[in-house]
């Protein structure tokens, strides 16, 4: 992309459009094609062991048929709180795993719609519909896959404004257009909704040697994230500022890609990013959480940052008051004016740099959220 310096706007969008063409070509000669299952990947990027797994998320991915889970090449886990009737789309879906696990949690009113561009994958997920609707006890199967790019999700169909939530497993690194896909996200998503993502992230940004080897790029590592570059993004596109729910450390142990890899550092980290309109109210307040999302009795684990606790006061900033009234969180929370906190306080500064996260939980010094809590969940959406 070097030469597009020197060249007219016209030339640099055909060579960005090109080199679009040809990173998604190989990814779908990788995925589609390379890898036959979890056992072919080359490194442990996309396979990063998660924490403990809650028991109502382990029964849900028992009951996926194991074609499609042998097939998955996720990091990390992608179970927000509070699913039942909810709208969700999964980008990069892949051969359907997250998407019959949460076809469960969200029940036989809710939906889920997985995108993917390979076709190989999709050959996979879209035979098993039946198969789990049945499974689940459903009248009628409650998942659709369609063959799309997670850039352009209006030129695969989707509508905007029509999801509550939206997740992806470890794929916006394998996309050369990071921006589109969040501006894209952000499109589709209803007011109040939210992109929950896990993803891998580099502690700075990648030389071109690193971004462009296939190997590198299909193992989810020469296209990874600076992650401040997603702090800057999400701002651009009109997300609130990211909330860091947990990290953890990636091992290569391929000496041959460790090698090219360097110094350069790479973690799992999942994020939530929510869409409230600019013009909502950023009030710090006091609220409290009434216990009523089931499984989350006792507290709410909702970054790493927050952890609310049934019926106890916390005081939150703006940004966060804010996202808890306008999502679908809202009916979870009691709201109160703090007479300590100003209602015109800006938002707290809170770090959400992955590493400094993974660092603290190795020594002990923090705790952070699983995605998700350990029953069966309560609706949130309407």
């Amino acid at each position: 992309m070097a030469s597009c310096e020197k060249g007219s706007r016209s030339e640099c969008s055909k060579e960005r459009a090109s080199h679009e063409r040809m990173i998604h070509d190989d990814v779908k000669d990788y995925y589609g094609k390379k890898l036959q299952s979890s056992a072919d990947l080359k490194t442990n990027a996309c396979i990063a062991p998660a924490k403990p797994i809650p028991a109502f998320i382990r029964k849900a991915l028992k009951d996926v048929h194991p074609d499609v889970t042998d097939r998955y090449y996720g990091c990390g886990l992608v179970v927000p709180e509070c699913l039942e009737g909810c709208r969700i789309l999964d980008l990069g879906c892949g051969s359907g795993r997250d998407v019959y696990m949460l076809s469960q949690l969200v029940g036989e009113k809710g939906h889920i719609t997985g995108l993917d561009m390979t076709d190989k994958q999709l050959e996979v997920a879209r035979k098993y519909v039946d198969h789990h609707a049945q499974k689940f006890g459903f009248s009628k199967p409650n998942t659709e896959f369609v063959q799309g790019y997670m850039e352009a999700l209006e030129k695969a169909g989707l509508e905007g404004n029509s999801y509550d939530i939206i997740i992806s497993n470890c794929v916006v690194n394998l996309s050369p257009d990071k921006t589109s896909v969040l501006r894209e996200a952000f499109n589709v998503l209803k007011d109040g909704g939210e992109l929950y993502f896990s993803d891998i992230y580099s502690s700075s940004r990648l030389p071109e040697e690193i971004k462009s080897h296939k190997v590198l790029w299909g193992e989810c590592l020469g296209g990874a994230l600076w992650w401040e570059d997603l702090v800057r993004l999400a701002a651009e596109v009109g997300f609130s500022p990211p909330r860091l729910v947990t990290a953890s450390t990636i091992t290569v142990d391929n000496k041959e890609l460790e090698s090219l890899l360097g110094d350069y550092k790479f973690v799992s980290a999942t994020y939530r990013l929510f869409k409230i309109p600019k013009d909502s109210p950023r009030k710090g307040c006091q609220v409290m959480y009434n216990g009523d999302i089931t499984g989350c009795e006792k507290s709410l684990e909702f970054d790493c940052h927050y952890t609310f606790k049934e019926n106890e006061a916390v005081e939150v900033d703006g940004e966060v008051a804010s996202i808890l009234k306008q999502s679908r969180f809202a009916g979870e929370f009691s709201f109160q004016l703090d007479s300590q906190t100003s209602c015109c306080a800006p938002p707290k500064e809170i770090s959400v740099n992955p590493f400094e996260l993974e660092e603290k939980m190795k020594s002990g010094g923090t705790t952070s959220a699983t995605g998700g809590c350990s029953g069966a969940q309560k609706s949130c959406c309407q």
